[in-house]
This record gives structure tokens, C-alpha cells and sequence, in this order.
């Protein structure tokens, strides 16, 4: 091997190596996002959410001035249609941070977690319906497979799990909506526009809140209200690094690292969080995995992985 190509060849392994390193790292932070929700109590779920959208948008006005792009920002408002579609991603991800946040807080974080599971079977169910993709027979297997899952659970539960169902298709349609802008607006710069959008239904919030409880905000401790305004990064951080480990490594491995943020949810909600887990939810969750597996397989197989837009969580 010649010096040169020994050279690339080094380069190219740290790349990789880096790639996972800052892969991991975001996924992990998704991943125990609960523990910090619940750190924020008395704070409820929807004054969370209102700050979370508030302090984003000024950590990534902070970021985008640091880096001087606030040009990159000016071209992308000047695109109406780019605008727009990142307001309807907007009200995607409010609904994913709402719901998540509701459940992190009232004890349903195994149930979250169960929606970032099916969250990549519903990606492929929005490829066949909405893009009009056509799938392999074992993606066929997956979604029957994953269909008794819910109905099993729904049993276990009494009821549909709401939870997981609309944190799996509201995270689905943003993630399909991210793919359609594509490269056309770069992590930061989307961040800004959807937070952008949210700012006045943040703000609605938040009166809401302070006629019905009371802003907690400022008024409990200075650890609280640093934890609040930590928010903004706490959201825009991990996104930055999933942005940095998507120009190093391969889709089809990022496609296999996302399930870390799911199995820690799942892990923090049943031996920290000590949330149950009857039988139903075993054989439930089971089922999901088996089909996840299959999944797996599938895009090894076939050298694809979920779309980029579709591995960011919330």
C-alpha cells in the first residue's frame, strides 16, 4: 500500500470512528431525555414545550451568529415554498415534543419509547402511501408482524396506544417532510424556521398556563430555571452532532444506530422509572423487536437504510 493510500485509508477510519462517536452521543442524549423532562417538575409538560421552543430559537439565532450565516438564513426566507413546508414540519414536531414531553412526565416513558420502535415501520409505510414505493416481501412481514404487536398491546392496555402511535406517525410525516426539502436547508437553519413558526403558539402557551397554574419559570430554584433555559440547547445540541455523524457514515449504519435512543428510553422507563411491564407489554414489545430485526435485515440486505429525515428524534 502506498503512503498515500495508507493515508486515505487512516483518514477515512477516523472519519468513520468520529462519525460514530458523534452518532452515539446524540442518540444517547435522546435517549435519557425523560430523566431531564422529569428534572424540570413542578413544571408542566406544556410550559416545557413553550420554553423548549422559545430557548431553541435563541440558542440557534446564538449559533447562526457565531458562525456568521445569518446570509444562508436570508436566502432560505426568500424560498416561500421552503418557508412553508418548514411551518408544517413545525406543527409535526410540536406534536412529537408535546406528546413526548406529557409522557416523559406522567409515566408513560416505556409506552414512548415503544414509538421511536415502530417509528421506522411507519417510515415505510409512508414510502408505500404517500411516495409510492414499492416493498420487499420481508418489509411486508415486518408491518404484518408489527400490526399484531399493536393489537397485542391494545389488549394489554385496554386501549390503543395512543402515545407511541402518535409519536411514530407525527415523527414519520416530519421525517418525510425533512426528506422532500432534502439538502436545501442545513440542521440549524430548519431548527430556526420550525421554532421560528412555533414562537406564537409557544407564547399562547404560556399565557394559558400562567391563567390555569402559574409560570413556574424563575420561580422555583436557580438549578430549575437553568434547566429550563438549557432547553434550547438540550434540543439543538444533539442535533448538530446527529447533522455532524450523517456527513461521516453511511445511511445504512446510522439507520442501525438510531434504535440506541429507544432502547435507553425503554431501559430508563422500566429500571429507573420503574414503569410495569405486564406480560402483554413483553410479548408486545417482543413482537416490534422480532420486526425490527427483520427490518434490519432487509436493509442490510439490500444496502438501504430509513431516509435521513426519519433519524432525527425528537
Amino acid at each position: 500500500m502506498t503512503d498515500a493510500a495508507a493515508s486515505a485509508h487512516t483518514t477515512a477510519h477516523s472519519t468513520h470512528r468520529t462519525g460514530l462517536i458523534f452518532g452515539g452521543l446524540s442518540y444517547a442524549l435522546w435517549g435519557v431525555l425523560p430523566l431531564y423532562f422529569l428534572l424540570l417538575a413542578p413544571s408542566g409538560a406544556f410550559e416545557i414545550v413553550a420554553w423548549r421552543v422559545l430557548f431553541s430559537l435563541a440558542f440557534c439565532a446564538l449559533i447562526i451568529t457565531i458562525t456568521r450565516t445569518w446570509a444562508v438564513l436570508g436566502r432560505a426566507l426568500r424560498q416561500w415554498r421552503l418557508v412553508w413546508t418548514m411551518g408544517l414540519a413545525g406543527v409535526f414536531i410540536l406534536i412529537n415534543w408535546q406528546t413526548y414531553v406529557i409522557a416523559a412526565t406522567t409515566g408513560h416513558v416505556v409506552e414512548a419509547a415503544l414509538g421511536y420502535f415502530i417509528n421506522p415501520i411507519v417510515t415505510v409505510l409512508l414510502g408505500v402511501f404517500v411516495l409510492r414505493e414499492h416493498l420487499r416481501r420481508l418489509q411486508w412481514v415486518a408491518i404484518a408482524i408489527s400490526f399484531v404487536a399493536v393489537v397485542v398491546l391494545a389488549v394489554g392496555y385496554g386501549s390503543l396506544p395512543w402515545i407511541s402511535l402518535i409519536l411514530a406517525f407525527s415523527f414519520g410525516l416530519y421525517g418525510l417532510i425533512k426528506k422532500r426539502v432534502g439538502p436545501s436547508v442545513d440542521a440549524v437553519t430548519g431548527l430556526t424556521l420550525e421554532t421560528a413558526w412555533l414562537a406564537p403558539v409557544a407564547v399562547v402557551q404560556l399565557v394559558v398556563v400562567s391563567g390555569l397554574s402559574g409560570i413556574t419559570f424563575g420561580t422555583v430554584s436557580p438549578w430549575h430555571t437553568a434547566g429550563l433555559l438549557a432547553a434550547g440547547v438540550i434540543t439543538a445540541v444533539p442535533l448538530l452532532l446527529f447533522a455532524a455523524a450523517a456527513r461521516r457514515l453511511p445511511l445504512t449504519v446510522l439507520g442501525l444506530i438510531q434504535f440506541v435512543a429507544p432502547v435507553l428510553q425503554f431501559l430508563v422507563g422500566v429500571f429507573v422509572l420503574d414503569e410495569a411491564m405486564p406480560f402483554e407489554r413483553w410479548i408486545g414489545f417482543g413482537l416490534v423487536w422480532v420486526a425490527l430485526i427483520i427490518l434490519i435485515l432487509d436493509m442490510v440486505a439490500s444496502g438501504l437504510a430509513p431516509r435521513r429525515g426519519a433519524l432525527e428524534p425528537a
